[in-house]
């Protein structure tokens, strides 16, 4: 093979910029049904979608709409309407249950003559003008609105007469010890930051929405501010949720325009995930223990936590679940009579095989729907492995629910029987790739989906009767045309005897392999190695911008879903904590070695790229198989065990995969900081030979840069050609868009120099 001539800079720039206009689609919501003068029956289906806009170094959203004409059973005609429109600022938005309202939470710039900071409005819509806009920063009720997925929610009460929201809450102002003051003439309540009397927190005794009535309450404060509180630490949620320490509820009475923030929930919990009750009585919410402190919650799905009730009337907050697990994603059924949520044992790894269970309001009775499943079998139900469950996801009928969760490679659509736990794949007929639940409502489906050559596509299907959802006829609204020049195919491995796990025998597992079917490479392309992070995460056979933006420049691309990967089984995922460094290293070799003896790729130009986890996978392969590999790209990768432990937002991650128990009064122990550093890449940096680039983010608390920069010093000193790449205000996702698309350009430029392409 004649070695290619160095794609110039330019075209690379190019292809990405084509690439990663591809939008992804984020949300859908139906309409209210309406019934034309013929009687057919229609619905407005909005969508939005989000875009890196590489011009503004800023991802942008925009929202799409399409008209459905269904009689029930089908669905008879669709198309768009209008042009898309770029959403502008708002953080969180939701319609009303009858659909004739919106609400919408809005962040405005503050002026810049005035120094102002930015503030929050909450805003009311109806189908024609703006009705209310309320600046929730100038209320000063409570700190800045959660509108992330972890705590965020904006619910309409069943009335429409109020909205339920969660933010953080106030904090009050503090002054220095040496504070000049001003003579007392009588201080106001603004002087001292106190609140005013209407802003009384909710307390016993008052009406709920719709019983007539305000929501009383009195405060009483001496006014003085306190000294030396200025510099107490406030702990914080970790990676992503730096912003986020003490969540309260708030609920605003659309008519008065009045805030109130819900009291009687117990101290010791961080409320979040919030809807109201049936008939409106009070506050449905997840609650996460933060006692002794606060663990990482991002990406964590093990994290104690339970299911609350707290009574408007009385005031009582009320305990739904048990409070020994880790609970999240409740979801209210249609007919208000049942709750499911999904369900995990606390600490361990922290993603995991998850339980479905149901609650029965009326009942009080707790059932489990699915249990978690020891193995995946072919053609059976895989388990649950979703970070949460779709937020419309109960059939018309309240007894059905859809999801979306990941089978071995695949991501794939499910309907589950709440009353008989009886599963059934929804996309059986449909093509292979990655399937997601954007909403269902009166029994209208709306999907997502892409493969690793096709970006995402807008989908939609009536929901068929109970026993026929096999026979779901899937319509698309908006195609996406595959991307040329790729080819892929998912291939499964077994571990040959001696790699086999003592404890769960006879577990395989799987990688996505992209090639270039164009240009000089086709033939005999060059390999990049990627293993997923996590590592309880798994790789599934969607869109992924790299991916295919390295495919299209010449790489063949291998994904590998190593043994521990979800998708594959409860045991699958509890066999790699204790062998992290080994069982995860060898699956990936192994995979190499087969793929490279099996397809027509070139054994001598292969590289590996890997973040987080991966990139801990990455730099032990370039030190244990030195001669396999011939570059290396790490991003925000874990490199010491035993170094991250005492920095990092997840401790326990340290200490659970290398096979340890994790208490949160544990002191280190020198045998245990043994066995951290012996299964840690920094082990074998004395035998990697092969160049390494790395990219950090500055604001990481999941894997901190201090990992990544041991690393480097550790490889400038045995004189290994390496090159660091620091990203402010990135934390461990490096997702900014400017840091992401200079990812990229210097990642590709990266391999194409050292494997000589």
């Amino acid at each position: 093979l004649i070695p290619q001539v160095p794609p110039r800079t330019e075209e690379l720039s190019e292809l990405y910029r084509e690439l990663s206009q591809h939008p992804g689609l984020s949300a859908a919501c139906l309409g209210p049904d309406l019934t034309t003068q013929y009687g057919g029956k229609y619905c407005s289906l909005y969508t939005e979608w989000s875009q890196r806009d590489l011009a503004r170094a800023e991802n942008i959203k925009f929202c799409r709409q399409y008209l459905l004409f269904h009689d029930g059973a089908s669905i008879v005609y669709s198309g768009p309407v209008g042009t898309c429109s770029e959403i502008k600022d708002e953080l969180l938005s939701r319609e009303s249950p009858s659909g004739t309202l919106k609400a919408v939470l809005r962040k405005v710039p503050g002026k810049e003559k005035e120094k102002e900071k930015e503030k929050q409005f909450l805003e009311v819509w109806d189908q024609n003008r703006k009705v209310k806009s309320i600046d929730l920063t100038a209320l000063d009720k409570h700190g800045s609105v959660c509108d992330d997925d972890q705590f965020g929610c904006l619910a309409w009460s069943h009335s429409e007469t109020h909205l339920l929201y969660v933010a953080e809450k106030k904090r009050p102002k503090t002054e220095s010890f040496f504070q000049s003051k001003a003579p007392e003439l009588g201080t106001s309540d603004e002087d001292t930051g106190q609140p005013k009397k209407e802003d009384a927190p909710l307390k016993v005794g008052f009406a709920p929405p719709g019983a007539g009535g305000g929501w009383p309450g009195g405060c009483g404060a001496d006014g003085a501010v306190p000294q030396g509180e200025q510099f107490v630490y406030h702990e914080d949620w970790g990676e992503t949720l730096s912003t986020r320490s003490v969540p309260v509820l708030c609920i605003l009475d659309i008519e008065g325009s009045s805030i109130s923030v819900l009291e009687g929930i117990p101290e010791y919990l961080s409320p979040g995930q919030a809807f109201w009750s049936p008939e409106d009585t009070g506050v449905v919410f997840v609650g996460w223990w933060h006692e002794p402190f606060r663990l990482g919650l991002r990406y964590c799905t093990n994290r104690r936590s339970a299911l609350f009730y707290v009574d408007l009337t009385g005031g009582k907050c009320e305990l739904l679940s048990e409070d020994t697990k880790a609970v999240w994603s409740p979801r209210l059924s249609p007919d208000s009579c049942r709750i499911v949520y999904l369900e995990n044992d606390v600490l361990g790894p922290h993603h995991q095989c998850s339980r479905l269970r149901m609650y029965d309001w009326y009942t009080k009775q707790t059932s489990t729907v699915l249990e978690a499943v020891p193995r995946q079998e072919w053609g059976a139900f895989p388990g649950i492995y979703c970070g949460a469950l779709p937020g419309m996801c109960w059939a018309a009928d309240s007894r059905r629910i859809l999801l979306d969760t990941a089978q071995r490679s695949h991501q794939d659509m499910f309907v589950v029987d709440t009353a008989t736990g009886a599963t059934t794949l929804l996309t059986a007929d449909g093509p292979r790739g990655s399937w997601s639940v954007l909403t269902i409502d009166r029994d209208l489906l709306v999907a997502r989906f892409s493969t690793p050559s096709c970006p995402p596509m807008l989908k939609v299907a009536v929901l068929p009767a109970a026993g026929h959802e096999a026979q779901a006829q899937w319509i698309c609204l908006q195609d996406a045309p595959p991307v040329p020049g790729i080819s892929w195919g998912i291939r499964t491995l077994q571990p040959p005897p001696e790699l086999e796990h003592p404890q769960y025998g006879g577990l395989d597992f799987d990688a996505i392999l992209l090639r270039p079917t164009e240009g000089p490479t086709a033939q005999k392309p060059p390999l990049v190695v990627m293993p997923h992070g996590g590592p309880h995460s798994v790789f599934t056979a969607g869109w992924m911008l790299y991916p295919a933006a390295l495919c299209r420049v010449g790489f063949a691309v291998l994904l590998v879903n190593y043994r521990g990967s979800l998708g594959f089984g409860q045991d699958s995922v509890a066999s790699l904590p204790g062998n992290v460094g080994t069982q995860d290293v060898r699956d990936v070799q192994l995979c190499v070695e087969r793929v490279l003896q099996e397809e027509a790729l070139d054994a001598s130009r292969v590289a590996l790229v890997g973040g987080s986890h991966g990139g801990f996978l990455a730099c032990h392969l370039i030190g244990q198989f030195p001669d396999t590999y011939r570059a290396c790209v790490v991003r925000n990768l874990v490199v010491n065990i035993a170094s991250m432990v005492a920095t990092t937002d997840i401790p326990d991650w340290c200490l659970t995969e290398t096979g340890l128990p994790y208490a949160p009064d544990a002191l280190p122990d020198p045998a245990q900081w043994t066995e951290m550093l012996h299964k840690s890449p920094i082990r074998y940096v004395n035998c990697v030979r092969v160049p390494v680039l790395l990219m950090l983010g500055e604001d990481d608390r999941r894997v901190p840069p201090k990992q990544g920069l041991e690393y480097y010093r550790a490889l400038k000193a045995r004189g290994v050609p390496t090159r660091l790449l620091w990203y402010p205000g990135n934390s461990h996702a490096l997702a900014g868009v400017e840091a992401e698309a200079d990812g990229f350009m210097n990642m590709a430029l990266w391999l194409l120099k050292h494997l000589e392409c």
